[in-house]
This record gives structure tokens, sequence and C-alpha cells, in this order.
């Protein structure tokens, strides 16, 4: 199953939500057990792959090493950008510049279609895959859903979450791991302190 579904990811966020989680960052222990750190995209092959689970891997299309480089700028900018909280992405510069610099490689065109006006990719190489995961972030800026897709607040996980929350204030990816986690630690250290 993947995560998207698994945590009830709107399925059109599903691809940037596991494209931003395709770099898993966790360091912390659980049950005993230290996580292990891990990227899914090692190189052009595992991207390829990932892009054909997707069904975003056009027929024939293979992805070139700057294809593959595009893409884990393309992946650190998101990151960039969804570790700001949702008032400060529009606001810090060096964020939009970043995110800007990193989608350039992915042009999208807007097209007039049965569905309405889409935005779809400009090329027809490996890139058109992700140029429709920066389509979904646009699309998901233009209608307000991108506000609730944030970076987990415990620098021990920063794994990208949809806030499924009415107020749409969570900081924590699981507030019964990483939430607990950080609570027990700040109870800790204001108990030691006083």
């Amino acid at each position: 199953m993947r995560e998207s579904k698994k945590f009830k990811v709107p399925d059109e966020l599903a691809n940037l939500y596991e494209f931003a989680n395709s770099l898993d960052l966790r360091h912390f222990i659980h049950h005993g057990v230290q996580h292990q750190q891990h990227d899914d995209l090692q190189g052009p092959r595992d991207l390829a792959a990932w892009m054909a689970e997707r069904d975003l891997l056009r027929p024939g299309a293979k992805v070139s090493p700057e294809i593959f480089a595009a893409a884990l700028s393309l992946r650190e900018g998101v990151l960039a950008y969804l570790a700001c909280a949702p008032d400060e992405r529009r606001t810090s510069k060096t964020t939009l510049q970043a995110l800007n610099t990193a989608t350039r490689p992915f042009p999208l065109l807007a097209e007039a279609s049965t569905e309405g006006i889409v935005l779809r990719p400009a090329r027809d190489d490996a890139s058109a895959g992700l140029a429709q995961i920066v389509a979904e972030l646009q699309n998901a800026a233009a209608i307000g859903t991108l506000d609730r897709l944030k970076m987990c607040d415990a620098e021990e996980c920063r794994r990208v979450f949809f806030d499924r929350s009415k107020p749409g204030t969570r900081r924590w990816c699981v507030s019964t791991l990483c939430g607990n986690r950080i609570k027990t630690r700040t109870y800790r250290e204001r108990r030691h302190a006083g």
C-alpha cells in the first residue's frame, strides 16, 4: 500500500507527498530500534522505478543523469518550502527563489479540456512525470490544500504529513510518536531545570 493511501493524503497531493518523503531523514529510536535513514532515489534507475510505480514515466522514456540531478534539486526545493510554516512560505524570499529555481526544468502548459483548464507537462521526456508533481504543487497552492502539507516539527523526524485536523494546526506527523517524544523531552528539561 502506498504511504499516501495509508495516511489518507488526498489523491491530488499523493505524488507530491510521496516525492517529498522519498528522502527519509528520521533518526530516532522507537521501541528500542534505531530508525534507519534512507533515500529511495539513489540514482537515475531508482528514480525511473519510483516514477513508473506511480504512472509518472511515459513508455520508453529514460531518466538521464541531468533529469535525475534536476529531480533531486526539485525535491530539495519542495522540502525547504514545506519546512516553512504555511504563512512563512509566501514571505521567505530565499525559499521562494530556491523553489522557483528547482521547478524551472519542469515547464507546464495550461490546456483546456473537458475537465476545465489543467496544467500539463510541456516536455515529452522523463521530466514530464516530475512536471506533473510541479503541477500538483501549483494546483494545491491554488485551492489551498498545500497549506495542509507540512513537515513534522520534530528535528529527528522531519517527515512531510497531511494535516487533517479541523483547525489545520498540527505540528507533528504522528502526535503519539513525535509529539509525545517532544512533550516528554520538554517536561524532563523543565523538571531538571526547576
